[in-house]
């Protein structure tokens, strides 16, 4: 396989193959792990309902991210019929799918007005701001800010979108819309005509938090450098984060190597760790527990764009 320095956008790291079955086989767990505890829900203290719920809706936004890249299948379609199913309620897929790909041009890594996973603002942005938006958007700087708060961030900034797509009859972003009402009501069926869990119960052992396991994983995914290839950091984590995040959080490999399958990115990471390191400047965090010591309240980087 090419060196990571002179990798290829796209398809680089990608090996061939029809149907990729580990990944078939992940999905398979995770909805059958998601459709036995939301049915047997009311057996489940809710200590145990909790933290079960937010890893599974977690975990399947790690399976949409691999659907991203042309996981488990090589055909779009049968990817979004995968994992196009929107557990967590709030995000079309297809809207995931078209942003991360803009997402991942290396050269506007960062960049407020063309990255949209981007945590920076511009000057204008920030002026724009009324006083409440602006201390959200300060309290989202710190770990444990991006956590709580940034699940119904997220949600709202997301409906507001939609709002104003519709004003504007803009089927680019309409499009996603009608497979994501489809793949909700059916949830919201499952869940509560079927299992009879409340709605409420549902978004606070599951949505919310899942979607709160997968802010943890996009936090400290980049930063701003001069050289676009250092914007992208390598977090070596446990197996329960790395698993969760389906090995994403080695996430310069993922840039360089965007078509690299999730369980081949450990042995891939081990072979070239060095060449990593070197071509990411050594933006290296040693776990998530050190990510948590050194910014659960404290801003991690500054909100307004350093270029």
């Amino acid at each position: 396989m090419s060196s990571p320095l002179s990798a290829s956008k796209g398809d680089s790291g990608r090996r061939p193959y029809s149907i990729d079955w580990p990944t078939i086989g992940l999905a398979g767990a995770i909805y059958s792990a998601f459709l036995v505890t939301t049915y047997f829900h009311a057996s489940i203290p809710w200590w145990l309902l909790l933290p079960m719920g937010a890893i599974i809706v977690g975990i399947h936004g790690s399976l949409q991210h691999e659907a991203v890249h042309g996981y488990p299948t090589r055909w779009p379609l049968a990817n979004l019929l995968i994992a196009g199913w929107a557990l967590w309620l709030w995000l079309p897929y297809g809207t995931y799918r078209r942003l991360h790909l803009q997402h991942h041009i290396d050269e506007q890594l960062t960049d407020p007005l063309r990255d949209p996973e981007s945590n920076y603002v511009t000057a204008a942005q920030w002026a724009e701001m009324g006083k409440t938006h602006r201390a959200i958007r300060m309290a989202m700087g710190s770990l444990a800010g991006r956590f709580v708060i940034g699940p119904i961030y997220f949600g709202i900034m997301n409906y507001i979108e939609l709002g104003e797509a519709l004003l504007r009859r803009d089927r680019r972003i309409l499009t996603p819309w009608f497979w994501h009402a489809f793949a909700v009501a059916a949830i919201l069926f499952w869940v509560i005509g079927v299992c009879d869990m409340p709605f409420w119960q549902y978004v606070l052992f599951f949505a919310y938090p899942g979607t709160s396991m997968a802010l943890v994983r996009s936090y400290a995914e980049h930063r701003w450098a001069q050289n676009h290839n250092h914007r992208s950091a390598i977090i070596e984590s446990g197996p329960f984060w790395s698993m969760l995040f389906l090995y994403n959080n080695l996430h310069v490999l993922h840039h360089l190597e965007p078509g690299l399958v999730w369980w081949q990115r450990p042995a891939r990471y081990r072979e070239i760790r060095d060449e990593l390191l070197a071509a990411n400047g050594g933006y290296l965090i040693k776990g998530y527990g050190e990510l948590a010591r050194k910014y659960l309240l404290t801003r991690k980087e500054p909100l307004l764009h350093p270029a």
